[in-house]
């Protein structure tokens, strides 16, 4: 595994931008199980394997999907068929193991923001269900701006806000949009593996960082404490 910190300076960041799916939220471990059980006439073990590869071989389409929409600004139609088609939102979400001790401990470092491709109401939710809302200032959503990632737009609104410059703000995600959003922004690019981004698509897209998972930044707070 390829880890590197070799250029942020992370002594002057000033504000912390997460991803939801994927980064703070388990919901792609959610998909798996869900087309598991569609496949479990397969047998468990081999249902498991599959949707697995399925979940993932979905995954880097879909971004390239994104992608190509906004570069035409449509990604804003993709994400309102999405939100028709994908029914209500779900009642519970699960979260990543560790990460409310990383975000109460970032916290008392500077604003943290979520800038995320979900709903308002379903980040929301995330939040509330598992008592993290007190430690984000906001929330930037499908809803909040006209763009969405990969363009900077959601970036430079959330840095805009905090009056934090983007070079002083790190982006934290799973996936290249979320890379690549924030190259573009001028800000601080972490890519995490929690989700189903994969490492050599993280470092193509321009990630300063790549750790195997969000609760492993805590093992880098040392270095600038």
């Amino acid at each position: 595994m390829k880890i590197s910190h070799p250029t942020i300076p992370w002594n002057t960041l000033r504000a912390w931008f997460f991803d939801l799916d994927g980064t703070l939220m388990d919901t792609d471990d959610q998909a798996v199980e869900t087309m598991a059980r569609r496949l479990r006439w397969l047998g468990e073990s081999r249902a498991q394997r599959l949707a697995r590869r399925l979940v993932m071989l979905g995954e880097t389409p879909m971004n390239h999907a994104i992608t190509l929409l906004d570069m035409v600004g449509l990604d804003v139609l993709l994400f309102a068929v999405k939100s028709m088609i994908g029914g209500p939102t779900p009642p519970t979400f699960r979260i990543i193991p560790g990460v409310l001790p990383l975000v109460a401990h970032l916290a008392k470092r500077g604003p943290l923001a979520v800038v995320s491709t979900r709903s308002d109401e379903a980040a929301a939710a995330f939040l509330s269900q598992h008592s993290l809302t007190d430690y984000f200032q906001f929330l930037v959503t499908q809803e909040t701006t006209r763009r969405l990632k990969p363009h900077p737009q959601p970036i430079l609104y959330a840095a805009k806000k905090l009056g934090i410059p983007p070079h002083q703000c790190v982006m934290v995600g799973d996936t290249t949009v979320d890379i690549v959003a924030a190259r573009r922004a001028g800000a601080w690019a972490v890519g995490v593996l929690c989700g189903f981004g994969e490492e050599p698509e993280l470092w193509r897209a321009g990630a300063h960082v790549v750790l195997p998972t969000t609760v492993d930044l805590l093992s880098l707070i040392p270095v600038f404490e």
